[in-house]
This record gives structure tokens, sequence and C-alpha cells, in this order.
């Protein structure tokens, strides 16, 4: 068990910038809007272990890759129900031990964005 993650060994995807088909109302779907996803990522294998190999641990370039496809693929009416589906999107796919989804929405006029924020952790 030596190469488990412990808690501090994390990948960061800060501020990806997508759009998504998104919103309660039809209206507010028929049109993709702006997103940010702030994306933490622990992997299952610590990286000590990694012996400076890329296929040993995650590559944050395919985990922006399937994000991007699924939002872009994927219509929603709540960003709840947007952040829990990349979250496990990104378990089911990738080796990792847990995930933590913040989804930034920029809907209301008087706010700076809208945000969700989820945790997820892998089952054993």
């Amino acid at each position: 068990m030596a190469d488990l993650a412990g808690p501090d060994d994390q990948i960061q995807i800060e501020q990806l910038e997508l759009y998504a088909r998104v919103g309660v109302t039809d209206n507010e779907r028929s049109r993709p809007q702006r997103i940010t996803l702030n994306i933490t990522v622990w992997p299952k294998r610590q990286f000590d272990a990694l012996k400076d190999d890329i296929s040993l641990t995650v590559n944050y370039a395919e985990i922006a890759r399937a994000v991007r496809d699924l939002v872009q693929n994927r219509p929603a009416c709540l960003i709840e129900t947007l952040a829990v589906d990349i979250a496990e999107n990104l378990l089911t796919g990738y080796p990792l031990a847990a995930v933590e989804i913040e989804l930034l929405k920029y809907v209301l006029p008087d706010a700076a964005h809208v945000a969700v924020m989820i945790r997820r952790e892998a089952s054993q």
C-alpha cells in the first residue's frame, strides 16, 4: 500500500472555461453559456511512486478533455447535476481516490457568479 496517494497528493485544474447548455428554462438551454470549473483530483498513486513516468500518473490534459466532452454533449437543468455527472465520470474513468468540482455559472446580473462545489470519493 506504499504507493497509495496521501491526502496532499493532488492535481488541480483551475479556471477551465467551457460553454454548456445548462439552465432550468428551455430558453436558458437554447444556447451555450460560459461556465468555469475548478477541478481537484486525488490520484490513487503517490507522486513519489511515479518515477517520472507519465503512464503512472493521471494525465490532466486527458481529464480536461473528458470534462470538455461531457459538458459540451450533455445538457442539464441544474449546475448541481452537471457537477455530479462530471465527478462520477472522472471517478469511473481514471484511477482517482477522490475528486472535487467547483462549477461557476455567470447568470445573475448583480453577482459575480453562482457556484456549486462537491467532493466525491471512489468506492473501494
